[in-house]
Protein backbone atom coordinates (compact mmCIF):
# COMPACT_ATOMS: atom_id res chain seq x y z
CA UNK A 1 0.00 0.00 0.00
CA UNK A 2 1.01 3.52 -0.92
CA UNK A 3 1.41 4.72 2.81
CA UNK A 4 2.72 1.55 4.81
CA UNK A 5 6.16 2.29 6.11
CA UNK A 6 4.34 6.26 7.35
CA UNK A 7 1.75 4.58 9.28
CA UNK A 8 4.14 2.16 10.94
CA UNK A 9 5.58 5.25 11.84
CA UNK A 10 2.64 6.97 13.20
CA UNK A 11 1.65 3.74 15.61
CA UNK A 12 5.46 4.26 16.70
CA UNK A 13 4.98 8.12 17.23
CA UNK A 14 1.77 8.26 19.34
CA UNK A 15 1.32 5.04 21.29
CA UNK A 16 4.37 5.49 23.74
CA UNK A 17 4.32 4.96 27.51
CA UNK A 18 3.97 7.52 29.82
CA UNK A 19 3.51 7.73 33.69
CA UNK A 20 0.41 10.09 35.07
CA UNK A 21 -1.42 12.60 33.52
CA UNK A 22 0.17 13.71 30.41
CA UNK A 23 0.26 17.51 31.09
CA UNK A 24 1.79 17.50 34.78
CA UNK A 25 4.00 14.83 33.22
CA UNK A 26 5.17 17.30 30.64
CA UNK A 27 5.75 20.35 32.90
CA UNK A 28 8.04 17.74 35.25
CA UNK A 29 9.71 17.11 31.95
CA UNK A 30 9.83 20.69 31.18
CA UNK A 31 11.23 21.47 34.83
CA UNK A 32 13.70 18.56 34.87
CA UNK A 33 15.04 19.50 31.67
CA UNK A 34 15.52 23.23 33.30
CA UNK A 35 17.26 22.02 36.04
CA UNK A 36 19.73 19.71 34.14
CA UNK A 37 20.64 22.65 32.31
CA UNK A 38 21.06 24.73 35.17
CA UNK A 39 23.31 22.31 36.69
CA UNK A 40 21.72 23.08 40.02
CA UNK A 41 18.79 22.85 42.11
CA UNK A 42 17.14 26.43 41.32
CA UNK A 43 15.65 28.72 44.64
CA UNK A 44 13.60 30.61 42.35
CA UNK A 45 11.02 28.56 39.88
CA UNK A 46 8.79 30.53 37.27
CA UNK A 47 6.64 28.30 35.04
CA UNK A 48 4.60 29.85 32.57
CA UNK A 49 1.55 28.05 31.22
CA UNK A 50 -1.53 28.24 28.35
CA UNK A 51 -4.94 28.47 29.68
CA UNK A 52 -5.10 24.65 28.33
CA UNK A 53 -2.22 23.69 30.33
CA UNK A 54 -3.29 25.05 33.46
CA UNK A 55 -6.91 23.55 32.85
CA UNK A 56 -5.40 20.13 32.58
CA UNK A 57 -3.22 19.86 35.61
CA UNK A 58 -5.29 22.32 38.28
CA UNK A 59 -7.16 19.17 39.87
CA UNK A 60 -5.34 15.74 38.67
CA UNK A 61 -2.50 14.17 41.25
CA UNK A 62 1.01 14.17 40.08
CA UNK A 63 2.53 10.46 40.60
CA UNK A 64 5.19 9.59 43.21
CA UNK A 65 4.32 12.77 45.31
CA UNK A 66 2.38 11.22 47.76
CA UNK A 67 -1.01 12.54 46.32
CA UNK A 68 -0.03 16.76 45.32
CA UNK A 69 -1.83 18.32 43.03
CA UNK A 70 -1.22 20.72 40.41
CA UNK A 71 1.39 22.76 38.42
CA UNK A 72 3.87 23.71 41.54
CA UNK A 73 3.98 20.00 42.35
CA UNK A 74 4.96 19.02 39.07
CA UNK A 75 7.46 21.38 38.42
CA UNK A 76 9.00 20.37 41.92
CA UNK A 77 8.91 17.28 41.50
CA UNK A 78 10.37 17.12 38.01
CA UNK A 79 13.17 19.35 39.42
CA UNK A 80 14.16 17.22 42.59
CA UNK A 81 13.94 13.91 41.38
CA UNK A 82 13.22 14.00 37.40
CA UNK A 83 14.74 12.24 34.96
CA UNK A 84 15.31 14.32 32.20
CA UNK A 85 16.38 11.81 29.54
CA UNK A 86 13.12 9.68 30.18
CA UNK A 87 10.53 12.34 28.91
CA UNK A 88 7.30 11.15 29.73
CA UNK A 89 8.32 8.65 32.49
CA UNK A 90 10.30 11.82 33.94
CA UNK A 91 8.85 10.79 37.65
CA UNK A 92 9.07 6.90 37.32
CA UNK A 93 12.49 6.55 39.43
CA UNK A 94 11.24 8.73 42.41
CA UNK A 95 12.19 6.98 46.15
CA UNK A 96 10.28 7.00 48.98
CA UNK A 97 13.22 9.50 50.55
CA UNK A 98 12.71 11.83 47.11
CA UNK A 99 9.03 12.12 47.90
CA UNK A 100 9.70 13.71 51.18
CA UNK A 101 12.45 16.01 49.57
CA UNK A 102 9.96 17.65 46.91
CA UNK A 103 7.63 18.55 49.80
CA UNK A 104 10.09 20.09 51.56
CA UNK A 105 11.56 22.09 48.26
CA UNK A 106 7.60 23.33 47.63
CA UNK A 107 7.63 25.01 50.90
CA UNK A 108 11.23 26.41 50.55
CA UNK A 109 11.62 27.31 47.18
CA UNK A 110 9.90 30.32 45.36
CA UNK A 111 7.65 28.49 42.74
CA UNK A 112 5.24 30.75 40.80
CA UNK A 113 2.90 29.87 38.19
CA UNK A 114 1.64 32.74 35.50
CA UNK A 115 -0.65 32.38 32.19
CA UNK A 116 1.75 32.38 29.10
CA UNK A 117 1.68 35.64 27.11
CA UNK A 118 2.21 33.81 23.80
CA UNK A 119 -1.25 32.59 21.80
CA UNK A 120 0.01 28.43 21.77
CA UNK A 121 -2.85 26.19 22.66
CA UNK A 122 0.22 23.58 24.11
CA UNK A 123 2.71 25.92 26.08
CA UNK A 124 4.94 25.25 28.58
CA UNK A 125 8.02 27.72 29.65
CA UNK A 126 9.94 27.07 32.83
CA UNK A 127 12.36 29.45 34.07
CA UNK A 128 15.05 28.13 36.78
CA UNK A 129 16.63 30.95 38.87
CA UNK A 130 19.59 30.09 41.24
CA UNK A 131 20.16 33.64 42.92
CA UNK A 132 23.82 34.59 44.34
CA UNK A 133 24.48 34.17 47.85
CA UNK A 134 24.51 37.79 49.82
CA UNK A 135 27.35 39.48 49.44
CA UNK A 136 29.20 37.00 47.09
CA UNK A 137 30.69 38.60 43.61
CA UNK A 138 29.16 36.42 41.52
CA UNK A 139 25.92 36.85 39.83
CA UNK A 140 23.05 34.33 39.35
CA UNK A 141 22.33 32.15 37.06
CA UNK A 142 19.35 30.81 35.04
CA UNK A 143 17.76 28.27 32.64
CA UNK A 144 14.73 28.29 30.30
CA UNK A 145 13.30 25.38 28.62
CA UNK A 146 10.11 25.58 26.39
CA UNK A 147 8.19 23.28 25.23
CA UNK A 148 5.34 24.51 22.45
CA UNK A 149 2.35 21.87 20.62
CA UNK A 150 2.94 18.66 22.29
CA UNK A 151 4.27 17.16 25.43
CA UNK A 152 8.02 16.81 23.75
CA UNK A 153 8.72 18.94 21.96
CA UNK A 154 11.11 21.46 23.69
CA UNK A 155 11.89 24.44 20.83
CA UNK A 156 13.90 26.26 23.80
CA UNK A 157 17.02 25.70 25.88
CA UNK A 158 18.78 28.96 26.96
CA UNK A 159 21.32 29.22 30.07
CA UNK A 160 22.69 32.46 30.88
CA UNK A 161 21.30 34.03 27.95
CA UNK A 162 23.37 31.71 25.88
CA UNK A 163 21.26 29.77 23.28
CA UNK A 164 21.69 25.94 23.04
CA UNK A 165 18.28 25.62 21.25
CA UNK A 166 16.45 27.26 19.77
CA UNK A 167 13.69 26.10 17.30
CA UNK A 168 10.65 28.06 15.19
CA UNK A 169 6.93 26.49 15.73
CA UNK A 170 3.65 26.42 14.02
CA UNK A 171 0.56 24.90 15.86
CA UNK A 172 -0.46 21.70 15.03
CA UNK A 173 3.67 20.94 13.14
CA UNK A 174 6.37 19.21 14.06
CA UNK A 175 4.67 15.79 15.28
CA UNK A 176 6.75 13.48 12.79
CA UNK A 177 5.11 11.79 10.36
CA UNK A 178 2.64 13.73 8.29
CA UNK A 179 -1.32 13.01 9.87
CA UNK A 180 -2.50 14.21 6.67
CA UNK A 181 -1.96 10.93 5.01
CA UNK A 182 -4.45 9.21 7.11
CA UNK A 183 -7.93 7.68 5.98
CA UNK A 184 -10.25 5.42 7.28
CA UNK A 185 -10.35 3.44 4.15
CA UNK A 186 -6.41 3.41 3.83
CA UNK A 187 -6.60 2.43 7.95
CA UNK A 188 -8.51 -0.44 6.91
CA UNK A 189 -6.47 -1.54 4.03
CA UNK A 190 -3.09 -0.86 5.96
CA UNK A 191 -4.70 -3.36 9.50
CA UNK A 192 -5.63 -5.85 6.86
CA UNK A 193 -2.38 -6.12 5.16
CA UNK A 194 0.07 -4.82 7.77
CA UNK A 195 3.11 -7.50 9.06
CA UNK A 196 2.18 -8.44 12.37
CA UNK A 197 5.73 -8.44 13.90
CA UNK A 198 6.24 -4.85 12.35
CA UNK A 199 3.83 -3.59 14.89
CA UNK A 200 3.96 -6.24 17.39
CA UNK A 201 5.94 -4.43 20.08
CA UNK A 202 4.50 -1.52 19.94
CA UNK A 203 0.90 -2.94 20.31
CA UNK A 204 1.98 -5.97 22.73
CA UNK A 205 3.35 -2.85 25.06
CA UNK A 206 -0.36 -1.30 24.84
CA UNK A 207 -1.97 -4.50 25.72
CA UNK A 208 0.49 -5.37 28.97
CA UNK A 209 0.16 -1.78 30.15
CA UNK A 210 -3.02 -0.66 29.62
CA UNK A 211 -4.34 -3.81 30.75
CA UNK A 212 -2.46 -3.99 33.79
CA UNK A 213 -3.54 -0.77 35.25
CA UNK A 214 -7.09 -1.37 34.16
CA UNK A 215 -6.25 -3.88 36.89
CA UNK A 216 -5.17 -2.45 39.51
CA UNK A 217 -8.10 0.39 38.92
CA UNK A 218 -10.56 -2.22 39.41
CA UNK A 219 -8.53 -3.69 42.46
CA UNK A 220 -8.32 -0.53 44.48
CA UNK A 221 -10.30 2.36 45.77
CA UNK A 222 -8.81 5.36 43.24
CA UNK A 223 -10.74 7.98 42.64
CA UNK A 224 -14.33 7.86 42.50
CA UNK A 225 -13.86 3.70 41.06
CA UNK A 226 -16.45 4.12 38.14
CA UNK A 227 -15.00 1.28 36.63
CA UNK A 228 -15.86 -0.98 39.75
CA UNK A 229 -19.35 0.95 40.08
CA UNK A 230 -20.04 -0.39 36.30
CA UNK A 231 -19.52 -3.77 37.37
CA UNK A 232 -21.25 -4.08 40.57
CA UNK A 233 -24.22 -1.84 39.54
CA UNK A 234 -24.44 -3.68 36.02
CA UNK A 235 -22.92 -6.99 35.56
CA UNK A 236 -20.33 -9.24 33.88
CA UNK A 237 -21.40 -8.98 30.20
CA UNK A 238 -18.76 -8.29 27.98
CA UNK A 239 -20.37 -5.02 26.62
CA UNK A 240 -19.90 -3.82 30.51
CA UNK A 241 -16.83 -4.96 30.81
CA UNK A 242 -15.55 -2.91 28.05
CA UNK A 243 -16.64 0.04 29.52
CA UNK A 244 -15.12 -0.87 32.95
CA UNK A 245 -11.79 -1.65 32.26
CA UNK A 246 -11.26 1.27 30.42
CA UNK A 247 -12.76 3.64 32.87
CA UNK A 248 -10.92 1.64 35.70
CA UNK A 249 -7.96 2.63 33.67
CA UNK A 250 -8.80 6.30 34.25
CA UNK A 251 -9.93 6.03 38.01
CA UNK A 252 -6.08 5.03 38.70
CA UNK A 253 -4.55 7.44 36.51
CA UNK A 254 -6.00 10.43 37.41
CA UNK A 255 -5.33 9.38 40.75
CA UNK A 256 -1.54 9.15 40.99
CA UNK A 257 -1.27 5.59 40.30
CA UNK A 258 2.42 5.04 39.37
CA UNK A 259 1.81 2.38 36.70
CA UNK A 260 2.96 3.76 33.06
CA UNK A 261 0.18 3.78 30.28
CA UNK A 262 0.69 3.92 26.97
CA UNK A 263 -0.71 6.65 25.56
CA UNK A 264 -2.66 7.62 22.08
CA UNK A 265 -2.62 11.36 20.57
CA UNK A 266 -0.46 12.43 23.94
CA UNK A 267 -3.34 11.14 25.74
CA UNK A 268 -2.95 7.97 28.72
CA UNK A 269 -6.88 8.68 28.87
CA UNK A 270 -7.41 8.28 25.10
CA UNK A 271 -4.63 5.82 25.06
CA UNK A 272 -6.93 3.36 27.27
CA UNK A 273 -10.00 4.48 26.00
CA UNK A 274 -8.93 3.17 22.00
CA UNK A 275 -7.63 -0.16 23.73
CA UNK A 276 -8.85 -1.72 26.47
CA UNK A 277 -12.51 -1.92 24.92
CA UNK A 278 -10.91 -4.08 21.51
CA UNK A 279 -8.90 -6.24 23.92
CA UNK A 280 -11.90 -6.74 26.65
CA UNK A 281 -14.08 -7.85 23.25
CA UNK A 282 -10.85 -10.11 21.84
CA UNK A 283 -10.88 -12.18 25.01
CA UNK A 284 -14.67 -12.75 25.17
CA UNK A 285 -14.86 -13.78 21.77
CA UNK A 286 -11.46 -16.29 21.73
CA UNK A 287 -9.88 -14.77 18.47
CA UNK A 288 -6.66 -15.05 17.54
CA UNK A 289 -3.30 -12.93 18.63
CA UNK A 290 -3.02 -11.30 15.39
CA UNK A 291 -6.71 -10.06 14.73
CA UNK A 292 -6.41 -8.41 18.15
CA UNK A 293 -3.50 -6.67 16.48
CA UNK A 294 -5.37 -6.19 13.32
CA UNK A 295 -7.78 -4.53 15.42
CA UNK A 296 -6.08 -2.14 17.80
CA UNK A 297 -4.43 -1.17 14.41
CA UNK A 298 -7.55 0.39 13.59
CA UNK A 299 -8.68 1.64 16.94
CA UNK A 300 -5.41 3.12 17.17
CA UNK A 301 -5.27 4.60 13.95
CA UNK A 302 -9.25 6.06 13.78
CA UNK A 303 -8.19 7.80 17.12
CA UNK A 304 -5.04 9.34 15.84
CA UNK A 305 -7.30 10.27 12.34
CA UNK A 306 -9.86 11.99 14.37
CA UNK A 307 -7.84 13.73 16.84
CA UNK A 308 -5.72 15.36 14.30
CA UNK A 309 -8.01 18.01 12.90
CA UNK A 310 -8.96 18.10 16.75
CA UNK A 311 -5.86 19.25 17.84
CA UNK A 312 -3.86 18.20 21.50
CA UNK A 313 -5.73 20.53 23.73
CA UNK A 314 -9.43 21.80 22.85
CA UNK A 315 -12.45 21.47 24.45
CA UNK A 316 -13.78 18.56 22.88
CA UNK A 317 -12.69 15.41 25.00
CA UNK A 318 -10.58 13.68 23.49
CA UNK A 319 -11.97 10.24 24.70
CA UNK A 320 -15.40 10.55 22.83
CA UNK A 321 -12.69 10.36 19.27
CA UNK A 322 -11.04 7.39 21.36
CA UNK A 323 -14.47 5.78 21.91
CA UNK A 324 -15.25 5.98 18.29
CA UNK A 325 -11.75 4.44 17.19
CA UNK A 326 -12.52 1.57 19.89
CA UNK A 327 -16.43 1.25 17.88
CA UNK A 328 -14.49 0.98 14.83
CA UNK A 329 -11.99 -1.15 16.30
CA UNK A 330 -14.44 -3.45 17.86
CA UNK A 331 -16.56 -3.67 13.98
CA UNK A 332 -13.27 -4.92 12.69
CA UNK A 333 -12.73 -7.27 15.47
CA UNK A 334 -16.19 -8.83 14.54
CA UNK A 335 -15.54 -8.86 10.63
CA UNK A 336 -16.21 -5.80 9.69
CA UNK A 337 -14.46 -4.24 6.51
CA UNK A 338 -14.19 -0.53 5.20
CA UNK A 339 -17.73 -0.20 5.13
CA UNK A 340 -18.96 -1.11 8.21
CA UNK A 341 -16.20 0.52 9.97
CA UNK A 342 -16.91 4.00 8.17
CA UNK A 343 -20.80 3.87 9.34
CA UNK A 344 -19.36 2.62 13.20
CA UNK A 345 -17.26 5.90 13.23
CA UNK A 346 -20.44 7.90 11.96
CA UNK A 347 -22.86 6.60 14.23
CA UNK A 348 -20.55 7.44 17.11
CA UNK A 349 -19.56 10.58 16.12
CA UNK A 350 -23.40 11.11 15.92
CA UNK A 351 -24.29 10.00 19.47
CA UNK A 352 -21.12 11.55 21.31
CA UNK A 353 -19.89 14.83 20.06
CA UNK A 354 -20.94 17.04 22.64
CA UNK A 355 -19.05 16.14 25.26
CA UNK A 356 -16.79 18.75 26.68
CA UNK A 357 -13.19 18.73 28.22
CA UNK A 358 -12.91 20.38 31.79
CA UNK A 359 -9.12 18.73 32.35
CA UNK A 360 -7.60 16.22 33.94
CA UNK A 361 -9.62 14.74 36.51
CA UNK A 362 -11.45 11.72 38.55
CA UNK A 363 -14.80 12.41 36.14
CA UNK A 364 -13.08 11.79 33.11
CA UNK A 365 -13.61 8.00 34.20
CA UNK A 366 -16.95 8.72 33.50
CA UNK A 367 -16.62 10.40 30.35
CA UNK A 368 -14.93 7.22 29.34
CA UNK A 369 -17.58 5.36 29.82
CA UNK A 370 -19.40 7.29 28.04
CA UNK A 371 -17.40 7.65 25.11
CA UNK A 372 -16.79 3.90 24.96
CA UNK A 373 -21.23 3.56 25.48
CA UNK A 374 -21.21 5.53 22.17
CA UNK A 375 -18.65 3.66 20.37
CA UNK A 376 -20.50 0.28 21.12
CA UNK A 377 -24.00 1.91 20.43
CA UNK A 378 -22.39 2.84 17.41
CA UNK A 379 -21.21 -0.77 16.17
CA UNK A 380 -24.79 -2.04 17.52
CA UNK A 381 -26.30 -0.01 15.13
CA UNK A 382 -23.85 -1.11 12.41
CA UNK A 383 -25.26 -4.95 13.34
CA UNK A 384 -29.07 -4.17 12.99
CA UNK A 385 -28.56 -2.40 9.85
CA UNK A 386 -29.19 1.31 11.17
CA UNK A 387 -27.24 4.73 10.82
CA UNK A 388 -27.36 8.15 10.69
CA UNK A 389 -27.36 10.13 7.74
CA UNK A 390 -25.93 13.09 5.63
CA UNK A 391 -27.69 16.07 7.33
CA UNK A 392 -28.58 14.41 10.31
CA UNK A 393 -26.77 17.52 12.60
CA UNK A 394 -23.31 17.21 11.69
CA UNK A 395 -23.31 14.34 10.19
CA UNK A 396 -22.86 14.66 6.37
CA UNK A 397 -22.38 12.45 3.27
CA UNK A 398 -18.83 10.28 3.37
CA UNK A 399 -16.72 9.35 6.36
CA UNK A 400 -14.06 11.62 5.68
CA UNK A 401 -16.02 14.78 5.28
CA UNK A 402 -18.03 14.14 8.76
CA UNK A 403 -14.35 13.74 10.23
CA UNK A 404 -13.53 17.30 9.04
CA UNK A 405 -17.05 18.61 10.70
CA UNK A 406 -15.55 17.36 14.13
CA UNK A 407 -12.40 19.05 13.61
CA UNK A 408 -13.24 22.01 12.80
CA UNK A 409 -16.81 21.78 15.46
CA UNK A 410 -13.36 21.15 17.99
CA UNK A 411 -10.73 23.19 17.08
CA UNK A 412 -12.77 26.34 15.34
CA UNK A 413 -16.45 26.19 16.57
CA UNK A 414 -15.39 25.24 20.62
CA UNK A 415 -12.74 28.49 21.41
CA UNK A 416 -15.08 30.42 22.82
CA UNK A 417 -16.31 27.40 24.89
CA UNK A 418 -12.97 26.54 25.68
CA UNK A 419 -12.32 30.25 27.34
CA UNK A 420 -15.75 29.98 29.29
CA UNK A 421 -14.79 26.65 30.70
CA UNK A 422 -10.75 28.04 31.91
CA UNK A 423 -12.42 31.10 33.00
CA UNK A 424 -15.05 28.95 35.18
CA UNK A 425 -11.92 26.67 36.33
CA UNK A 426 -9.76 29.32 37.19
CA UNK A 427 -12.71 31.65 38.85
CA UNK A 428 -12.69 34.32 36.32
CA UNK A 429 -15.74 33.65 34.43
CA UNK A 430 -17.50 36.35 32.23
CA UNK A 431 -20.53 37.71 33.70
CA UNK A 432 -24.03 37.80 31.89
Amino acid sequence: MKHYKEYIEILKEELVPAMGCTEPIAVAYCAALARKTLGETPDKVKVFASANIIKNVKSVVVPNTGGLRGIEAAAAAGIVAGDATAELQVLSKITPEDVTKISEYLASADITVEQSPRDYIFDIEVVAEKTADVGSAETGREAIVEIIGHHTNVVKILKDGETIRMESFKEQTDMGTDRSILSVEEIVEFADHVDIEDVRETLQRQIDYNTAIAEEGLRGDWGANIGSVLLKAYGNEVYNRAKAYAAAGSDARMSGCELPVVINSGSGNQGMTASLPVIVYAEDMKVSEEKLFRSLVVSNLVTIHLKTGIGRLSAYCGATAAGCGAGAGITYLQGGKYRDVAHTIVNSIAIASGMICDGAKASCAAKIASAVEAGLLGVNMWENGSQFYGGDGIVVKGVENTIKNIGTLASVGMRETDATIIGMMIEKAPKK
